[in-house]
């Protein structure tokens, strides 16, 4: 007689099977605060990047402000982009245009007594075109950094004095009647184009015009007491019986705005002091022709 099976050992009965925990790694979550906080780390480090080259805000009053636009309006220095335009107001009294800029860090020492600033825009005059640019950036502000006390507040100019940044002297000529002579108009020495006409006006009593006139150094060496100018015109004619018709051209600038040339007698007379007045001939005496005075300059480099 057979033995009873075990209910262990019952065919009907499975084998028991060990179950499998399965671990869920909760990486949704993870990704949902790092991306905002990697977010939060470069916005910190942008901000505390733009604070630390952050500088002074100044304010630049300008009679005419057109074109100057806050958050797009650059400060130059050189060509270099030193500060941005913040804000634009008009004065208390209305009679001016407060240009806010903030300036970086590095360009704090320009805002000191002395600075100048000017809006750069688009000019196109018989002498010179400048601020070509700005026809498709728009105007920005360029600035001559002062040496004087630190300031916060200055007045801009509409346009920088031509003399600024040049070493050199000024003097007056003057004349009965003022003919092609204008601002900008050359001064040439022997042909080589040595200063300019600043401005002209009349005199006290409106009995002559005078020229305000800007001689470059080391040129200013070469105007001596005795020195003789004239007004030279672009084209110069000359109809002789047997050389038939000569025609000269100076140049092209000389031809639209006209020029002025000098002449310097030989001898030791002495160096003319700035703002000495000389009288501005029409034509040149023929003896002023062939004065060719030795008169030594220094040497630049190539030279």
């Amino acid at each position: 007689m057979s033995e009873p099976l075990d209910a262990e050992d019952s065919p009907s009965t499975p084998p028991s099977v060990p179950e499998a925990r399965i671990r869920r790694r909760h990486w949704g979550l993870s990704v949902i605060w790092v991306v905002p906080l990697i977010a939060a780390i470069v916005a910190g480090y942008l901000v505390y990047d733009r604070m630390r080259q952050a500088g002074p805000t100044i304010t630049i009053a300008f009679k005419d402000g057109g074109g100057v636009k806050p958050g797009q309006t650059e400060l130059r220095y050189r060509g270099v982009p030193i500060g941005n335009v913040q804000d634009i107001d008009l004065s208390p009294d209305q009679s001016h245009v407060l240009v806010r800029v903030g300036l970086r860090r590095s360009a704090a020492s320009i805002a000191r007594e002395g600075a100048v600033f000017w809006i750069v825009r688009p000019q196109v005059g018989p002498s010179s075109v400048t601020g070509l640019s700005t026809v498709l950036t728009g105007p920005y502000i360029e600035v001559i950094p002062g040496e004087g006390k630190a300031r916060s507040s200055f007045m801009g100019v509409d346009h920088p004095s031509p003399t600024l940044n040049r070493h050199g002297a000024r003097f007056i000529l003057a004349t009965a009647h003022l003919k092609s002579v204008r601002s900008g108009t050359a001064i040439y020495y022997r042909g080589i184009e040595v200063g300019n006409v600043l401005d002209s006006k009349l005199n006290r009593d409106s009995t002559a015009a005078h020229v305000d006139v800007f001689i470059d150094q080391p040129y200013t060496r070469l105007v001596r007491i005795g020195s003789r100018f004239w007004t030279v015109s672009g084209v110069d004619v000359h109809v002789g019986l047997f050389k038939g018709l000569d025609i000269s051209l100076e140049s092209l600038r000389s031809l639209v705005l006209g020029g002025i040339t000098f002449a310097t007698p030989e001898g030791n007379a002495p160096p003319a002091p700035p703002g000495t007045t000389f009288a501005l001939h029409e034509e040149p005496e023929k003896e002023w022709l062939t004065w060719m005075p030795k008169i030594a300059l220094p040497q630049t480099a190539g030279d």
